[in-house]
C-alpha cells in the first residue's frame, strides 16, 4: 500500500492511495484498507513508471560498434531514472534470418534485464525466409519494426520498405522509420570532406534539415500508398513536425517522436572542445527547432524518448578509429535512459513547461498505449503497479557519470529540482534513495498487442 501521495497521470492529479495487489494496481483512492506493506508518500508525487520505446542496449550498430550497455547495465541504469519498461531493437543486418536475431536478443534481455522489456525488429533485409519470419514474430507479439533509410548495411529500398509495410499492415504491426534522404547526406558529407572540414562540429552540416524533411514527407505518403501503420522516429524539425500535422489531416496512420536532446540540445553544442560525445542523427537543431517541438509535445508529437545509444569516449565506441578521426566515423549517439524522466519532469513540472499530466502522458501513458503494451504506463486497475515515488523538491546536481556503462554523462553538472526516491516494477521495490534493489534476468518479456 503507498499512502497519502499526489497521484498523478495523464488525466490529472489528486492525494489518494494505491493498493497492490500480486504486483497489480488492485484500488486508488483515499482512506483504502490497511496493507501488509506500507509506504508512506506524503509530501511526494507518485507516478506510473516511465516508457521508453526507443533504446539501444546490447546492440551492434551498422558500423561495426557495440554498444557500451549490456541490458544488465543499461536497464540498471534506466530504473535508477525512474523508467521501468524499455522497447530496444533486436538489429538484423543483411544476411541475418529475422528469427535468429529475434531468439540471440530475448536470451540477453532475459539474462540481463531489470526492466520489463519489448523489441522493435530491425528489418534490413526482406529476401529469403525473412518476409515469413516478420508474419510468425509479429502473431507472436512482437508488433513493431524499425526501419531506415539511409546507412550503408541498414538501409532499404523502396521496393523493400513497401514490402515491409504491406506485411505490417496485413499483420497488425506498426512500422517505425529512421527518416533521412541518404544521397542528400552522402552528397553533403563528401562536400565537407573535400574541402576540409572534418571535425566534429561540421556533422550537423553533413545530415542537412532537407534529408529529414524529403524523407519524411516520403515515409508519410508511403503510410498513405499503403494504409500501414507508422512511426516517424526522433523528429528535429520544425518542418518535420508540419509534414506529420498535413499527413494526419489526410487521414495517414501517423505516429511521431522527438527525444529528449532536441529538446535540452541545440546544434551549438557541436562547438564545444568535446562535441563528440553529442553526435547523433538526425543531429541537434536550432532554437526555433526546438521551441517548435515543445509546442508540439502531446499534440503531433506524442511521445518522448531517449534514443539511448551509448558509446563510450574510447577506441571500443566513439574512438574506435582515433581520436582525431573525422566526423563520419565517430560512432553516433548519447546515452539518455536514466535522465529522459529527470530532465523533462524538472521541465515540466518543477517549472511547469507542460505540467504533470503532459508529462506522464509523453513518457508512460502515450508510449504504452502506441506501442501496444497494454499493462504498462497508468494507473488503471489491474496495471501492472510499476509506480515512481518523487520528491518533486529534491534538488539534484547531476554527476559525470551515470548508473550505465557509458562514463560519461551529456548533461553533467545541470542542477535538476526533482528526482526519483523510490521505483517500484510489478509491486517490487527496486531503487530506494539510490539503491539498486534489482538483480539481472529479473525483467519480464512483455507482448504487443494489436492496436488495428
Amino acid at each position: 500500500m503507498i499512502r497519502n501521495g499526489i497521484l498523478g497521470d495523464s488525466l490529472g492529479h489528486a492525494e489518494g492511495d494505491i493498493a497492490i495487489v500480486n504486483g497489480r494496481i488492485a484500488a486508488t483512492g483515499l482512506n483504502l484498507p490497511e496493507g501488509n506493506t506500507e509506504i508512506d508518500a506524503r509530501g511526494r508525487i507518485v507516478l506510473p513508471g516511465g516508457v521508453d520505446t526507443h533504446c539501444h542496449i546490447e546492440q551492434m550498430s551498422g558500423a561495426g560498434v557495440m554498444n557500451a550497455d549490456t541490458f544488465e547495465t543499461a536497464t540498471r541504469s534506466a530504473l535508477h531514472g525512474g523508467t521501468t519498461t524499455t522497447v530496444s531493437f533486436a538489429a538484423q543486418h543483411p544476411g541475418m534470418r529475422i528469427r535468429d536475431v529475434l531468439a540471440d536478443y530475448s536470451k540477453l534481455a532475459a539474462a540481463g534485464a531489470m526492466t520489463d522489456y519489448a523489441f522493435h525488429m530491425i528489418v534490413a533485409d526482406t529476401s529469403g525466409e525473412n518476409v515469413s519470419d516478420l508474419k510468425t514474430a509479429i502473431a507472436n507479439g512482437h508488433r513493431s519494426i524499425k526501419i531506415f533509410t539511409t546507412y550503408d548495411k541498414v538501409r532499404l529500398q523502396d521496393s523493400e520498405i513497401l514490402t515491409t509495410l504491406h506485411t505490417a499492415r496485413d499483420a497488425g504491426a506498426l512500422v517505425c522509420v529512421h527518416a533521412e534522404n541518404d544521397a542528400m547526406i552522402r552528397d553533403a558529407t563528401a562536400t565537407l570532406l573535400a574541402e576540409g572540414k572534418t571535425a566534429p562540429r561540421y556533422h550537423a552540416q553533413s545530415h542537412p534539415r532537407l534529408a529529414e524533411i524529403e524523407a519524411i514527407e516520403r515515409m508519410c505518403r508511403f503510410s498513405e500508398f499503403t494504409g500501414a501503420r507508422v512511426m516517424i522516429f526522433h523528429i528535429s524539425t520544425q518542418e518535420g513536425i508540419e509534414i506529420v500535422r498535413r499527413a494526419k489531416a489526410r487521414g495517414a496512420n501517423i505516429h511521431a517522436e522527438t527525444c529528449t536532446h532536441y529538446l535540452f540540445q541545440t546544434e551549438e553544442i557541436l562547438d564545444r572542445p568535446d562535441s563528440a560525445k553529442f553526435l547523433c542523427s538526425p543531429p541537434q537543431r536550432q532554437k526555433e527547432d526546438q521551441d517548435a517541438l515543445w509546442a508540439a509535445l502531446g499534440q503531433d508529437l506524442e511521445l518522448v524518448t531517449s534514443d539511448h545509444a551509448p558509446y563510450r569516449m574510447d577506441e571500443s565506441g566513439k574512438f574506435r578509429h582515433g581520436a582525431d578521426a573525422p566526423f563520419p566515423k565517430i560512432a553516433n549517439g548519447q546515452p539518455g535512459l536514466e535522465l529522459r524522466l529527470p530532465l523533462l519532469f524538472d521541465a515540466m513540472v518543477s517549472n511547469d513547461r507542460g505540467g504533470l499530466a503532459k508529462f506522464v502522458e509523453l513518457t508512460a501513458t502515450a508510449p504504452a498505449r502506441v506501442f501496444g503494451l497494454k499493462t504498462k504506463g497508468s494507473f488503471g486497475i489491474g496495471k501492472d503497479a510499476d509506480l515512481v515515488i518523487w520528491d518533486p523538491e529534491r534538488t539534484h546536481k547531476l554527476p559525470d557519470a551515470l548508473h550505465d556503462n557509458v562514463g560519461y554523462n551529456p548533461f553533467a553538472g545541470e542542477t535538476l529540482k526533482g528526482y526519483p526516491e523510490t521505483v517500484l516494477r510489478r509491486g517490487e521495490i527496486v531503487v530506494q534513495n539510490g539503491a539498486l534493489l534489482s538483480s539481472p534476468g529479473s525483467g519480464r518479456h512483455l507482448d504487443m498487442v494489436s492496436q488495428e
